[in-house]
C-alpha cells in the first residue's frame, strides 16, 4: 500500500478544500504527504489557505479512512489514479473541474490517441440505435476508443456497438464500480473490462444517487476529443454533457432529426444555436479535428524554424489536442492578443495550424 496514495486519499477527505484547493496545496508542498507534514505557518503563505484551513489540515487525520478507501478499492480489482499518476487521463486533466481521483476496472488505455463520446437520450428510437451503430462502427476503422455512461439507449448501444466491432469502449459511472447501474447493464461493463474499462470519481459503494449523474457527465466530456449527441430531448443528461464539452473548448456534433419529433429536439437546438457542428458522418470528424488517416500516427513532423511565441502557441494547440479561441491562447500563452492573430497566420502559411469553425484553432 503506496504511503503517498493513502495521504492523497486522505487529502480528498477534508471537508471544504475542494478539488483545486487540493491541486494548490500540493503544489506548494509537492506531495499530499508534505502536505500533512507542513507546519502551520508554511500551510498560512499558500494563496487561498485562511487561519481557519489551516487549522483544519493540521488537525485531520483521515488516514484509517483513506485506507479503508484503498483496501476497499482492491478487494473489486480497482485501480486508484491520482491526477499525478501517468496513466490518469490527460485530456480530462485539463478540464479546470476535473477530480483528483479516479477508480478504474479494466485493461483499457486512459490515453487512447483519439477519444470520442457518442451519448444520447434514455429513450432511444430505432433510427437512433442504427445511427449509432454505424457511428461506432466507422469510428472503429480509425481505432477510436468511444466513451459514454452505460445508460439506457443511445449510451448502452453505443457500447454494445464497440464491443461488436471490438472497439475500445469506456463507461463512466455515477456510483461505485461495484454499484453498476442500471443492473441489467452489468454483463456489457464486464466484457468491455478487457480491452476498455469502467471508471468513476466515487469510491467502492457509492450508491448512483441522481445528483452524482451531472458530475459523472463532465468526466465523459473531459475525456473525449470531441462529443457526439445522436438524440436528444428539449432537457437532459446528454444535453448537458454537449454544454460541459463546449465549456471546456472541445468541439460537439449532433445528428441532425425530424422536426417536431421529441428525442430530435436537443440535437436540432443544439446545431440552430450553433453549439454544435452537424454531424453527417465520419468525413465531419476527421475534417473539424484534423484526423490525417493517411499518415502514421508515428511519424516525424519535419518542423519549420518558428518564432518564440510561435513555439509557444504551437505547442499549447499541439499539447491540447482540440481546437481554442484566440483570447484563450492569449491567455495561456500570455502573448499580447493583439498579436496572437498575426502568429496563428503566420503558422498557418507553415502547414502547421489550421482556423476552425467558432473561430478556433488546432493543429494541422
Amino acid at each position: 500500500m503506496s504511503e503517498e496514495l493513502v495521504f492523497q486519499i486522505a487529502l480528498e477527505l477534508i471537508p471544504g478544500i475542494g478539488n483545486r484547493g487540493t491541486k494548490q496545496l500540493m503544489s506548494y508542498c509537492g506531495s499530499a504527504t508534505e502536505v500533512f507534514r507542513a507546519s502551520k505557518s508554511k500551510l498560512l503563505k499558500i494563496p487561498g489557505v485562511g487561519e481557519k484551513m489551516a487549522e483544519v489540515i493540521k488537525q485531520a487525520s483521515p488516514f484509517k479512512e483513506a485506507e479503508a478507501i484503498l483496501k476497499s478499492a482492491e478487494n473489486i480489482g480497482a485501480e486508484v489514479l491520482h491526477y499525478t499518476n501517468s496513466d490518469f487521463p490527460n485530456r480530462l486533466k485539463q478540464a479546470p473541474d476535473s477530480p483528483n481521483i479516479i477508480y478504474k476496472k479494466g485493461a483499457g488505455d486512459l490515453n487512447p490517441r483519439k477519444t470520442i463520446a457518442v451519448v444520447g437520450t434514455r429513450k432511444a428510437t430505432e433510427y437512433g440505435k442504427s445511427i449509432t451503430d454505424k457511428i461506432v462502427g466507422d469510428l472503429a476503422t480509425l481505432n477510436v476508443t468511444v466513451i459514454s455512461g452505460l445508460a439506457y439507449g443511445i449510451d448502452i448501444q453505443a457500447h454494445k456497438a464497440s464491443l461488436n466491432n471490438n472497439t475500445p469502449t469506456l463507461a463512466i459511472l455515477a456510483g461505485g464500480l461495484d454499484r453498476i447501474y442500471p443492473s441489467i447493464h452489468k454483463k456489457y461493463a464486464e466484457q468491455m473490462q478487457e480491452t476498455g474499462a469502467i471508471i468513476s470519481e466515487c469510491i467502492p459503494g457509492t450508491k448512483p444517487d441522481p445528483h452524482l449523474f451531472p458530475a459523472r457527465n463532465r468526466i465523459i466530456a473531459g475525456m473525449a476529443d470531441a462529443t457526439i449527441v445522436v438524440e436528444a430531448a428539449a432537457k437532459g443528461g446528454a444535453l448537458i454533457t454537449a454544454n460541459i464539452a463546449d465549456s471546456y473548448n472541445r468541439l460537439v456534433f449532433a445528428v441532425p432529426g425530424d422536426v417536431g419529433h421529441t428525442y430530435s429536439e436537443g440535437t436540432n437546438k443544439l446545431i440552430a444555436t450553433q453549439r454544435a457542428l452537424i454531424y453527417t458522418g465520419l468525413e465531419d470528424l476527421v475534417y473539424h479535428l484534423n484526423w490525417d488517416v493517411d499518415s502514421q500516427d508515428d511519424a516525424p513532423k519535419v518542423m519549420p524554424e518558428l518564432s518564440e511565441p510561435e513555439q509557444s502557441i504551437y505547442e499549447l494547440l499541439n499539447k491540447n489536442r482540440f481546437p481554442l479561441e484566440i483570447d484563450l491562447i492569449a491567455m495561456k500563452t500570455q502573448v499580447p492578443i493583439n498579436q496572437v492573430a498575426s502568429h496563428l497566420l503566420s503558422l498557418e502559411f507553415k502547414n502547421l495550424v489550421k482556423s476552425m469553425p467558432g473561430k478556433k484553432f488546432g493543429v494541422v
